[in-house]
């Protein structure tokens, strides 16, 4: 079956079996930041965003996906430089292996897209969702914050 999508911006057509599953789909595609972890939905890793919300991509038909704008780590910064979330993990030492990073930075990202000056509460429910085995979630969390307090509003 053919699906049309927008992913990171570029308008595709895809032909894709009833049955694949969104992850599968990026990655064939060649958008390997996102990451096949659980299969389950449980880790984060394969963390996208669909229309703009974070989705675990591995629990997604992408035939669910027709007509949708899907965002990935790869989509997150568009001028060719990192998004200060980006600069913001590297500076505060927020990433070990980076196997969860991804999925946090698309959670973090849709979280101060509709909010940009939250809470820590808020902070650490938007990345409820996202488990970390190496890093832990300290360093995430002030990179986060120290993004919120540096960044402009728009």
């Amino acid at each position: 079956m053919k699906i049309k999508v927008s992913i990171n911006r570029k308008k595709l057509e895809l032909t894709i079996a009833p049955n694949d599953i969104l992850l599968d789909v990026l990655r064939r595609e060649g958008y390997h930041g996102v990451k096949r972890g659980c299969g389950q939905g449980d880790c984060g890793a394969c963390a996208v965003l669909l229309n703009g919300i974070p989705a675990n991509s591995c629990l997604i038909f992408g035939a669910h996906c027709d007509g949708l704008e899907i965002t990935t780590i790869e989509g997150i910064a568009d001028t060719g430089k990192l998004h200060p979330l980006q600069k913001s993990f590297l500076d505060h030492g927020a990433s070990q292996c980076g196997f969860c990073t991804p999925g946090m930075l698309i959670s973090a990202t849709a979280l101060l897209n509709r909010k940009p000056k939250p809470t820590e509460a808020e902070i650490r429910d938007a990345l409820s969702g996202n488990l970390c085995r190496c890093t832990g979630y300290m360093k995430p969390l002030e990179a986060i914050k120290a993004t919120t307090e540096t960044r402009k509003k728009t």
